[in-house]
């Protein structure tokens, strides 16, 4: 269903020499730099070299969507809550009561609530977008959590969604989550996408016990062992191991790369999504900014199996889509720097070697 292209990258040399030449140190404003070299190459798309100096890339419209799922994995004891609080927080998302409320509010995120698959169908009052696949996902360890229908369902869902987004102007797409039970399926995707046994994978989740912590463990070794012959395949990965909600981020995450805009990608369940969207089309990652890392066990080895850096380190563990939403002002402060700072030329200056 997708066709990434690579980035186009013949302005990056005219990029960087820009940047080199506003009035600071080479390399001063650190990882900003690393991050405007990336924002203005993805937003110069189809842009000639030539035509970069009167070039200024913003963010339009920037778009936060939560997706939310079921997951039947849930129903044996892995999480802190019953699968029933997937509904009630997905209630609390669109009456505005929760953390990404708050920051999507404040910082001027545009925030969209998908219902990709939860217990009890959300009253259409709440104004929830629809995109169900089902009502839970099947118990990864028994048989595989989706069939290929929904995941081909939940691939076309998500391709929409995104293009309705950029129909009406965004440019930056960030993706967050909502499902008792998804650490345990993100945990299970990384250990099958890395070779690494669920022992090295599964962390705490919303702050369970260790009883809990070796349940999860031996649940997941128990799909990987069971799921073990169809393991070398991403789209597999993800019916056997996946959820709702990760299969419709896996498809967004696509789409949005497809369309050669900006991906921020949240924490461990996200990060877990853009694994396997990586895997389907490697040139994804060009188009990716790693918001934050969660202080969830795995997610720095997740991050770091990829060279990726994140922009933030908080210890967040909230999910729903926070580190991404409080990403946005380094993407801001990178652009701005990018347009507005004096070069020395302009601003007769010695420059500083």
């Amino acid at each position: 269903m997708f066709s990434v292209k690579a980035l186009d990258t013949r302005s990056r040399e005219l990029i960087e020499k820009k940047i080199n030449l506003k009035t600071k140190p080479l390399g001063a404003l650190g990882e900003l730099e690393t991050l405007a070299k990336q924002l203005v190459t993805i937003f110069s798309q189809g842009i000639e070299p030539e035509q970069l100096s009167a070039f200024r890339p913003q963010i339009s419209k920037p778009t936060l969507t939560v997706f939310a799922g079921d997951h039947g994995i849930a129903a044996k004891g892995v999480s802190i809550a019953p699968s029933e609080v997937t509904g009630q927080m997905v209630a609390n998302f669109a009456s505005g009561g929760a953390a990404i409320n708050v920051f999507s509010k404040q910082l001027g995120w545009q925030l969209e609530i998908v219902d990709c698959g939860i217990l009890g169908e959300p009253d259409q009052a709440l104004g929830v977008i629809s995109q169900r696949l089902g009502s839970v996902t099947r118990s990864f360890d028994e048989c595989e959590a989706l069939t290929q229908a929904q995941e081909a369902q939940g691939f076309e869902f998500a391709k929409k969604l995104v293009h309705k987004q950029y129909q009406q102007g965004c440019n930056t797409f960030a993706f967050g989550e909502m499902g008792i039970g998804n650490t345990s399926a993100a945990s299970a995707i990384f250990s099958a996408l890395s070779g690494l046994s669920a022992e090295y994978t599964v962390g705490l989740g919303t702050g369970v016990s260790n009883e809990v912590v070796d349940k999860k463990v031996e649940l997941i070794n128990t799909a990987l062992n069971l799921h073990r012959d169809k393991l070398n395949d991403p789209y597999a990965i993800l019916r056997c191991l996946g959820g709702f909600e990760i299969c419709q981020m896996v498809g967004a995450m696509l789409a949005v790369a497809e369309l050669q805009q900006v991906i921020i990608v949240d924490g461990f369940i996200a990060t877990a999504a853009a694994l396997l969207a990586i895997r389907i089309e490697p040139n994804s990652q060009s188009y990716m900014a790693f918001a934050h890392c969660s202080s969830e066990q795995a997610h720095l080895q997740m991050l770091n199996s990829i060279n990726a850096k994140p922009l933030l380190d908080l210890g967040l563990r909230l999910g729903e889509g926070t580190g991404a939403a409080l990403s946005l002002p380094l993407l801001q402060s990178a652009l701005a720097f990018y347009n507005d700072m004096n070069s020395f030329d302009d601003a007769n200056v010695t420059k500083v070697v």
